[in-house]
């Protein structure tokens, strides 16, 4: 395999392990991410994602992410005999930071460190586990000193409910910032053809310190697989991209036309669309100098299967140069509100 791993799997069709960050864990190379398993995607068939949970432990995944605010606490309790079952072979990563109420619009954000007390209780009791392998703050609250949130979560460290720490949008100068407190294992932001706002300053920032990355919404929130071309015709009820800007109206038929490149790339290598997208995100990863484990989500064993196939492909420069000007060309925000994200604060 090409795709900057430093190591492989007993055994065959198994993706290759990487050790995320300096000094992290050594996780698969791509992980999973479970959100969609408990809401936001529309209905879930557990059994089916129980079944999807196996089939990534089975392809070599051990990075698996939740967070307390996904299903207000549900996928963490959807993951417990799951975790249980294998705690010894997987990587547990989980967040806090995000407040929900039974208002379905209100978001809101605590990094203050009683709360970050509190809220470490609350998820390890949900997912039954006497430590957290990898704990992110989810989201920055700039009215709370940096030094105190992380500072908080070193604590968790000294007292052993905590093995690594995360942070998840944040700037480079905060990255910066954090790691001089405690060393930060991962850095958690979105990055893909559709979404390079990371690279501003914090992909640079984590080559400098040793901070590994961890890329959620790989596939734009699976738009880059060329599922579907407008989210609020083609979608349930029950989805959340049916609100995100570039995934409906104008925005999306104008996107939808920016793949062509990518399905062309893909028909080239007998492979999907999603497979070069995930393929693109391991090479760009080495062009900066930085470690990455991707975390696609699905609700399918199917989709595990070809998201793992996706580590074994290698594009060529040609291919690279046809795909690289499309995030300059993505009409349309990623969230309807960026106000929390780190693009708002560079």
């Amino acid at each position: 395999m090409t795709n900057g791993t430093n190591g492989t799997n007993g055994r065959s069709g198994e993706i290759d392990k990487v050790r995320l960050g300096t000094d992290g864990p050594e996780v698969g190379v791509q992980g999973l991410g479970c959100m969609g398993m408990s809401e936001f995607y529309g209905d879930t068939d557990e059994a089916a994602a129980r079944d999807t949970l196996d089939a990534a432990l089975e392809a070599g995944v051990t990075l698996f992410d939740t967070a307390d605010v996904y299903g207000r606490g549900a996928n963490e309790e959807f993951l417990r005999p799951f975790v249980t079952a294998h705690r010894d072979e997987i990587t547990l990563a989980t967040k806090f930071s995000i407040i929900r109420t039974d208002d379905p619009q209100y978001r809101g954000i605590r990094n203050d460190p009683a709360y970050i007390r509190e809220a470490v209780e609350g998820s390890m009791r949900r997912l039954g586990v006497d430590v957290i392998d990898l704990y992110y703050m989810h989201r920055r609250d700039p009215g709370v000193p940096l030094a105190d949130s992380v500072g908080a979560m070193a604590e968790l460290v000294a007292a052993g409910k905590v093995r690594y720490l995360g942070l998840s949008e944040v700037t480079g100068a905060e990255l910066r910032e954090a790691h001089a407190v405690h060393p930060i294992t991962a850095l958690q932001s979105e990055w893909s053809l559709f979404s390079r706002d990371v690279e501003r300053s914090a992909v640079g920032a984590a080559a400098e310190l040793g901070v590994g990355l961890v890329p959620y919404s790989p596939l734009g929130r699976g738009f880059l697989t060329g599922a579907f071309a407008d989210a609020g015709k083609e979608l349930s009820e029950g989805d959340f991209r049916r609100y995100q800007p570039r995934m409906v109206g104008d925005a999306a038929v104008a996107n939808a036309a920016l793949l062509e490149p990518l399905k062309k790339i893909a028909a080239a290598h007998g492979a999907t669309a999603a497979q070069i997208a995930l393929a693109w995100v391991q090479q760009r990863a080495r062009v900066h100098g930085v470690t990455v484990v991707p975390i696609p989500g699905t609700r399918k064993r199917t989709r595990i299967e070809e998201n793992a196939a996706a580590t074994r492909i290698t594009l060529t420069e040609p291919e690279l140069a046809l795909l690289e000007p499309i995030a300059g060309q993505v009409v349309g925000h990623r969230y309807l509100d960026m106000s929390s994200t780190a693009a708002a604060r560079e």
